[in-house]
């Protein structure tokens, strides 16, 4: 038996518990080449918010009664597959469920020697791979220049800051709470930090960016977006990798009112989707495991145990409760 989270209806707005269901299923015998998993660690991730809206997108949308996916790391625990075997550990899209039948061809075998399990889902993972590719490949950042991160505490921004430090960059990113920004600064070695709820914020990212922001990573859009381009220097470069400030709104917001400046500026924004990078996932994990091994990157996660508390979880990304990587741990 598994328990699992399935949508029960489509969030309006801020989803609610009443929006998800948790059963429990009987797990089918393994087949041919298939293998039973237990989950170990399941990730949450803000772009799950907009499969499960029922509209067409870069992923499918999750149906009613559908268990959710997400990011995975589990356990083999009975296999019928050549290639892997009780007590292996593989990384998978089969999350918010507590164990799965599968076949072995769509799992990835991970070395639990090179870095804890969990790190799979964060820093040498998706989130990993999404800020180093939209950093170094959309955002080019140059030694000297000043790259501003939204969303700076997160999972992303904080990787996508300490990357831009490795390359010489000063670095400057906006957080949710005082503890938040200390830790841009104590931590994660960024150059200056706010917290994006003060009264002024176009004011106080102006003064923390005297000489104007050469590279903007945007994980927020609205305002931070708006004030990121009215501070942009010529030729700067604007890497759209979520607007996490909008993911909830019923109604469309409106646009920043300073698009105007892209083309004055002759401005470079562009979108990305990190499944679009996956060829960059050999150099990435050269690269990170590295920097992971020489104290360059410091990894923080926020781990929720049972899968009762994944909603909780799941919501508490909307509310600003994880530092780093958000993890419901299930043993």
């Amino acid at each position: 038996m598994s328990k699992e989270i399935r949508l029960a209806s489509h969030p309006e707005g801020m989803p609610r518990p009443e929006n998800f269901q948790l059963v429990e299923a009987e797990l089918n015998e393994p087949g041919a080449d298939e293998v039973v998993v237990e989950n170990i660690f399941l990730s949450v991730d803000p772009y799950m918010r907009g499969r499960m809206m029922d509209r067409d997108s870069y992923l499918p949308p999750f149906q009613l009664g559908e268990t959710l996916q997400g990011g995975a790391v589990g356990r083999v625990i009975r296999s019928n597959h050549a290639d892997l075997q009780p007590g292996d550990y593989v990384n998978s899209m089969m999350g918010w469920r507590e164990a799965y039948v599968t076949h072995g061809s769509v799992l990835q075998k991970i070395d639990e020697k090179l870095a804890p399990i969990s790190y799979y889902l964060g820093v040498t993972g998706m989130p990993g791979l999404t800020a180093y590719a939209g950093l170094l490949d959309i955002g080019q950042p140059k030694e000297g220049e000043t790259v501003f991160v939204s969303a700076a505490s997160g999972a992303v921004g904080s990787i996508v800051g300490q990357i831009a430090k490795i390359k010489g960059c000063r670095v400057v990113g906006s957080a949710g709470s005082e503890e938040k920004v200390r830790l841009l600064t104590e931590e994660f070695g960024f150059d200056a930090g706010f917290n994006y709820k003060t009264p002024d914020l176009p004011g106080t990212l102006g003064k923390l960016c005297p000489d104007g922001i050469d590279v903007y990573f945007d994980n927020v859009g609205g305002i931070q977006l708006e004030a990121a381009i009215d501070l942009m220097n010529p030729f700067g470069r604007i890497a759209a990798c979520g607007m996490i400030g909008q993911y909830n709104d019923i109604d469309p917001p409106p646009g920043p009112k300073n698009l105007i400046f892209v083309v004055g500026k002759r401005l470079n924004m562009r979108g990305f989707i990190v499944s679009d990078h996956f060829d960059r996932y050999p150099a990435f994990l050269k690269d990170m495991g590295e920097w992971i091994a020489t104290d360059r990157i410091r990894v923080r996660e926020t781990v929720v145990d049972g899968i009762e508390n994944m909603v909780d979880a799941f919501l508490g990304l909307f509310q600003g409760q994880n530092i780093g990587k958000m993890l419901v741990k299930l043993r």
